[in-house]
């Protein structure tokens, strides 16, 4: 059974990828990160980028398990911390897949979509008030495409978590994420890197992806039709394949 969403109200890598993992796991070593204020992760208050506190948190992880180098995956906020791993120390990052995500703490300037995003404004709305069961219903069915895969017993589950630890939701409150654009880094990053973006994201619309795409010299991009912001949950095979194909090329 996959960990709900929690304690914040923001996801945990293992219902992010559980429905890829076998397969990839039978060829790769998965490691799979849960950042601060995240999944099963601490709590951790903070006042910087925030996603350089979740790089940092990721090297640490690596260093510990004596991994030099690695492919970086990662979808949403794990896009973001992939490219600030391969901007930070990009000697230890060999490939790059990311999709759903922006470059930049505090996001990227969009010339057509609205900012914030729905999924955004919902997650405010979430961290801000009390727990509630129909708000969280309303994030979690925001961020894919088929609001079926989004049961009542995920809702309860998270609403639960969000209940039963609240240092997460406090920790947030107490810390400031402080913006920083990185657009013009990107370019220096020449490791070979698949974007893999849902064609219905409503928390990182495709213009995020064209960003990227314009940005990054060794990019490709693959857009999946009747996806939302998570493409391993909601298209896992598609998903397994093309990364499988763009790591055996």
């Amino acid at each position: 059974m996959p960990q709900a969403f929690g304690p914040l109200p923001g996801t945990t890598a293992w219902l992010t990828y559980h429905r890829v993992l076998d397969e990839l796991a039978a060829e790769y070593r998965c490691v799979l990160v849960d950042y601060p204020n995240f999944g099963r992760s601490g709590p951790r208050e903070f006042h910087e980028p925030v996603h350089d506190l979740y790089v940092r948190n990721t090297f640490g992880i690596l260093d510990h398990l004596g991994l030099d180098s690695v492919t970086a995956l990662g979808i949403s906020t794990g896009g973001t911390v992939a490219l600030g791993m391969a901007m930070a120390a990009p000697e230890r990052v060999t490939r790059l897949i990311v999709g759903g995500c922006t470059a930049s703490t505090g996001g990227d300037p969009y010339l057509l979509a609205a900012a914030p995003t729905e999924v955004g404004r919902l997650f405010d709305e979430c961290q801000t008030g009390m727990p509630e069961r129909e708000r969280i219903a309303r994030l979690l069915r925001s961020l894919v495409f088929d609001p079926g895969l989004i049961g009542d017993d995920l809702v309860e589950r998270m609403y639960q978590w969000r209940v039963d630890e609240p240092e997460h939701a406090e920790a947030w409150s107490r810390s400031t994420i402080v913006p920083r654009s990185n657009l013009a880094a990107l370019r220096a990053v020449d490791v070979p890197t698949l974007v893999i973006h849902g064609r219905h994201d409503r928390m990182v619309p495709m213009e995020g992806a064209l960003q990227l795409l314009g940005h990054l010299p060794t990019s490709d991009l693959l857009v999946l039709n009747k996806c939302g912001h998570w493409p391993p949950y909601e298209r896992p095979r598609d998903f397994v394949r093309a990364v499988t194909a763009f790591l055996t090329t």
